[in-house]
């Protein structure tokens, strides 16, 4: 005796629906937990993760932001504000005219993207691999150029001083200074307010 045929929609009647509705759950009350020990035990990230900002230096030292501001008009989440200003040959900050004088990343505002690093035309702005940003006060999540700046190698000197001898702005960028010229002394940075060893003794 031929079965009449199913109307659309129906389903076969009885106990199978609900155990296999619960077969993912039986499944993974067995398996071992992947428990992290963070943070104890930090997980390492990839390579080209995309952490906590820098601005990197020449080999000398010298900065390599221009205060262009082509990263703050990149950033989707306006969280980046910077200030240009012109370089002297009394307080050099970068090889060439301009530096980046105030640089600040609102990490409250901060989505971590990457599309200022993209927009950054002297590879000045990269990202590192540091995630642990959290913190109780929104002002502290405001990061300076100080904080964001790389630090010192044996062969550099700090900013601002001159740049190497004999040299330009191009020559930095084709990756020929490798190194402070010796005899190489850091500047007065008159702009944030330091004064000459022969003031500070007369005062």
């Amino acid at each position: 005796m031929a079965e009449e045929p199913k109307e659309a929609g129906q389903t076969t009647p009885g106990f199978q629906n609900p155990v296999a509705g619960f077969g993912v759950t039986f499944k993974a009350m067995f398996k071992k937990r992947l428990t992290e020990q963070y943070p104890e035990q930090k997980k390492t990230t990839a390579p080209r993760f995309h952490g906590r900002h820098q601005l990197n230096r020449h080999p000398d030292g010298l900065e390599k932001c221009v205060g262009c501001e082509l990263c703050a008009w990149a950033c989707p989440a306006d969280a980046i504000y910077v200030e240009g200003a012109d370089n002297t040959d009394e307080e050099r900050y970068s090889p060439g005219e301009r530096y980046g004088r105030v640089y600040q990343i609102n990490y409250a505002r901060c989505i971590l993207c990457g599309l200022c690093i993209e927009a950054c035309p002297t590879r000045a702005l990269t990202m590192t691999n540091e995630f642990e940003l959290a913190d109780s006060s929104r002002a502290n999540l405001i990061y300076t150029k100080e904080q964001l700046l790389a630090g010192l190698d044996d062969n550099m000197v700090d900013t601002p001083h001159a740049i190497y001898p004999g040299t330009d702005e191009q020559d930095y960028y084709r990756g020929l200074v490798t190194e402070a010229a010796p005899g190489t002394e850091r500047q007065v940075a008159v702009s944030k307010g330091e004064k000459p060893e022969e003031q500070e003794v007369e005062a």
